[in-house]
């Protein structure tokens, strides 16, 4: 029970404009031990980045608003604190590496002075001796500390995912969200990437929730999976669990759109139709419009979450026992 970092009940965001309600993300249910890193999976859309910026305190309010739910982190709720407080457990305790790097940093600061600066925010130190750490944090990331002087722009795509890792890390955080890290990057640096945030990840015992598209990036990095569709998660367990087990179509869908080195296909197998539209969500269960399995029910009823396996958890009711997973529907796909 003391391993347990981040638990998060029934978060609900919603963006209210004049014209109409965004529902992002409804009622997240999610666990975090110390030192385990949790993949966060899903379509753009389904709410991920939202929900990362939920845990962050950053939901841009208005239009956002956390509407209920609370986020517990070392048993304490982070909603039930002010802005002030907040400030204090950001980038100290709870550290975010946003999507782009290159709109991220700040282009008239050297990346030396961007680092030293979350340095000397948090800890009890001059503005020399963050400077020195910065150094330090950059030598850590693999980037030559003489480099602290540089600004943004001398730096290549690789170069400055390496520096906001190094500003993620440099007050050595409790909790790690990096939302898509590797996104803009080639694939040997992709792999460079990850291979330094598992590493520093080892060295400091920092938690992780990855937030991505990709799941080699998953296989790669994570312990725990979590499948994220229109702000549900739809199925989540450990990374064996998911990759080995799939439950929920909408998993199974997005293994069956990867290709494989092993079977000989013509095209690839993609999930048919689009996400939901989030101001008009569909009634029942959200991934029912785009399923193989869906019947009436799954239109009406709103699936509960099934423990299928202990800590394998899976929100349809094909694992309520009350829709018949159709074996030639998955061929056909």
């Amino acid at each position: 029970m003391n391993d347990k970092l981040l638990d998060i009940k029934d978060l609900t965001i919603e963006f209210v404009t004049d014209d109409e309600v965004v529902s992002a993300v409804n009622g997240l249910d999610m666990e975090l031990n110390k030192g385990e890193t949790i993949g966060l999976v899903g379509e753009t859309g389904a709410g991920k980045t939202t929900s990362a910026l939920g845990i962050m305190g950053l939901v841009p309010n208005p239009p956002g608003k956390i509407k209920r739910g609370s986020i517990k982190f070392e048993g304490v709720d982070l909603l039930s604190l002010s802005e002030e407080e907040m400030r204090k457990i950001r980038g100290s305790k709870i550290s975010m590496i946003f999507q782009d790097p290159m709109t991220s940093l700040n282009p008239v600061m050297t990346v030396g002075e961007q680092i030293a600066e979350v340095i000397e925010i948090h800890e009890k130190v001059n503005k020399e001796e963050a400077f020195e750490k910065a150094k330090e944090m950059l030598e850590l990331v693999g980037i030559p500390g003489g480099r602290a002087n540089d600004f943004p722009h001398q730096f290549s795509g690789g170069m400055k995912q390496r520096v906001v890792i190094a500003i993620a890390l440099a007050c050595n955080p409790e909790l790690l969200i990096a939302d898509e890290p590797t996104t803009a990057l080639d694939v040997t640096i992709q792999a460079q990437v990850l291979d330094l945030m598992n590493e520093l990840k080892e060295k400091f015992k920092t938690a992780m929730i990855l937030i991505t598209h990709d799941l080699g990036v998953v296989a790669q990095a994570c312990d725990k999976v979590a499948i994220m569709y229109a702000g549900e998660i739809v199925e989540a367990g450990t990374l064996l669990d998911i990759f080995e087990n799939p439950k929920h179509p909408y998993t199974h869908g997005l293994f069956g759109s990867i290709p494989s080195l092993d079977e000989e296909c013509d095209r690839l197998k993609p999930i048919q139709g689009l996400m939901p539209d989030p101001t008009n969500l569909p009634t029942g269960c959200k991934f029912h419009p785009r399923c193989p399995h869906a019947t009436e029910l799954c239109s009406k009823q709103d699936p509960n979450v099934v423990e299928v396996t202990e800590g394998h958890k899976v929100r349809c009711l094909i694992c309520e026992g009350l829709v018949e997973f159709k074996e030639e529907q998955e061929d056909k796909k």
